[in-house]
């Protein structure tokens, strides 16, 4: 039986007002299978570059995400050793699979497309 790790209720408090944002969430849930570059990120939801930048800031502030920089792009991921990760999965597990997006992607031919 596994031992859940109680979250501490201010912590859990941020954690969930950074997932009360919907493309955040949606960021995170494509994180958990792939990871993806800015530029992706971008052609996803349509916006500028300067929001997904920020929206990806605020996950990487909390620890949620880490990035790396292969080139001139980065490249984010889910923190795979961030405290409160198994919270995280847990909330991301209940939702809707997002790699459609990633396959439409690909179809039009715009997966990192950077690289």
């Amino acid at each position: 039986m596994k031992v859940k790790k109680a979250v501490e209720l201010d912590k859990a408090a941020v954690i969930l007002k950074l997932l009360g944002d919907k493309t955040r969430l949606t960021m995170l849930k494509i994180l958990a299978c792939e990871d993806c570059c800015v530029c992706e990120f971008v052609e996803i939801f349509h916006a500028s570059q300067p929001s997904i930048s920020q929206h990806l800031r605020k996950l990487k502030d909390a620890g949620l995400v880490r990035e790396s920089r292969k080139g001139q792009w980065m490249f984010y991921s889910l923190n795979k050793e961030y405290e409160y990760k198994d919270y995280v999965l847990e909330v991301l597990d209940a939702l809707p699979d997002q790699r459609y997006r990633l396959t439409e992607l690909e179809e039009q031919g715009k997966r990192i497309s950077c690289c």
